[in-house]
């Protein structure tokens, strides 16, 4: 019975696998390739998006940062900086993923969907991921409204276009995943701050 279980969760993760397809994408704006992975029935960049506003910010204020973690925006910037055809993702679009995740065997739980998200390197402290779905979720950490930058190599924040329910003027979802824990969270936050941007296919 052991192995049989055993067996049936490597299939099932196998079989979950077989259906991400990796390709890319040319943002035809600046001409800037993203990897892109086809998740379930959703296709997602596989990079952080990086292109470049006038009010939006490389992590810590370098531009070599900007190359592997994308820009940080606002959140109403990023309602609307994804290219044609792409889109922000909603809070529900966060949570078919991990759903996905659960069903397809990648994940036992919510509390093991992070490192699956989590990309191979760029992690501190030992936290990185096994990115078997091939998201390579970079941790860009984030700018607060008060200008200071925190979190570069231990936190990785991706803002949503759902709103929060109770103070929608404020404060917005984003998929929250963390070096020191193997969970994907769900959380509300200032607006105001700037942070990650993953855009989802139309």
């Amino acid at each position: 019975m052991h192995f049989t279980f055993h067996s049936f969760f490597a299939l099932a993760a196998l079989t979950f696998l077989l259906m991400s397809c990796s390709e890319s994408f040319t943002d035809s704006r600046d001409g800037q390739s993203y990897g892109v992975v086809k998740i379930g029935e959703q296709t997602w960049m596989a990079a952080n998006l990086n292109f470049e506003t006038a009010g939006s910010f490389c992590p810590e204020s370098d531009s070599r940062n900007c190359k592997r973690l994308g820009r940080l925006y606002s959140w109403a910037e990023a309602s609307s900086v994804c290219p044609e055809g792409w889109r922000l993702p909603t809070k529900a679009d966060f949570e078919k993923l991990i759903a996905e995740m659960l069903k397809g065997g990648v994940a036992s739980s919510k509390g093991d969907a992070g490192a699956a998200l989590k990309a191979k390197d760029g992690w501190f402290k030992k936290g990185n991921g096994s990115d078997v779905l091939g998201f390579k979720a970079l941790p860009a950490g984030f700018r607060g409204a008060d200008g200071k930058f925190d979190g570069i190599g231990g936190y990785a924040y991706f803002w949503s276009a759902t709103e929060d329910d109770e103070f929608p003027e404020s404060l917005a979802y984003y998929l929250f995943l963390s070096f020191s824990s193997d969970a994907a969270s769900l959380n509300a936050f200032a607006k105001a701050d700037y942070r990650s941007v993953r855009c989802i296919s139309q």
